[in-house]
């Protein structure tokens, strides 16, 4: 087959070493991209299990940058690369190393709450995570838009936990932002909360969105890919 006729391959990387948040980040990267996308889901062998505040995240970037150059290395080609990371963990680092494009969940989840409505809100995990969103935030240039970045003080891993109060938090916490401010949709700041988007969306009327759609829905509306690797 012709690298002309290959589906795109978009490499869905979760910087912290969680093998089950990995399996939920590829089930969502599945369920939001077409049938000319390929989706392969991979996680750092070293590194924190969670990311949660600029510590953690500085912790990651050894073994995610690693993993990068081992793909850059490798016999298979890549077309784009997503961090499924909401802290945008090594984005802009990558971004310049890459020869074809690289998202983060976070970034991807801005833009598309930016053209969904005039201003909306981020809820995150924890607040030691906040001024990390914040400042990406204004690194995207969508700081101005976002009324507030919120933290439902949701540990990471307990989004894998089932029948935890995280779900409720959460929920709380987007009427509060809808309540508290003139907002029309949610960015969803934490990838762990990927299977929470529809069900909210539905819940309160307005788009919530998951960024991990996000990033592999705009990777699949780019109309060039960049060069491929491999």
């Amino acid at each position: 087959m012709s690298r002309s006729r290959e589906r795109t391959h978009i490499l869905v990387i979760n910087p912290n070493t969680t093998a089950s948040m990995t399996s939920k980040i590829g089930l969502a990267a599945i369920a939001a991209a077409g049938p000319s996308t390929r989706i392969t889901a991979v996680n750092p062998p070293t590194g924190p299990a969670a990311i949660q505040g600029r510590e953690d995240g500085e912790a990651a970037l050894p073994g995610l940058f690693a993993l990068v150059e081992d793909w850059l290395a490798g016999p298979e080609h890549v077309d784009a690369i997503i961090i499924a990371c909401f802290d945008d963990t090594g984005l802009w680092e990558l971004k310049q190393r890459c020869p074809f494009p690289v998202l983060g969940i976070g970034e991807a989840a801005y833009h598309l709450a930016a053209l969904s409505a005039v201003r909306f809100s981020v809820v995150t995990t924890l607040s030691v995570s906040v001024p990390v969103l914040e400042d990406n935030l204004y690194r995207t240039g969508l700081r101005a838009r976002c009324a507030q970045v919120r933290a439902s003080e949701v540990p990471v891993l307990a989004l894998e936990e089932k029948g935890t109060a995280g779900r409720a938090k959460i929920e709380a916490e987007i009427a509060a932002a809808l309540a508290e401010h003139d907002i029309g949709a949610i960015a969803l700041g934490c990838a762990g909360m990927a299977d929470l988007a529809e069900d909210l969306s539905e819940k309160f009327k307005v788009p919530v969105i998951d960024g991990i759609a996000a990033a592999v829905r705009l990777i699949e509306a780019l109309p060039y890919q960049g060069n491929r690797s491999g």
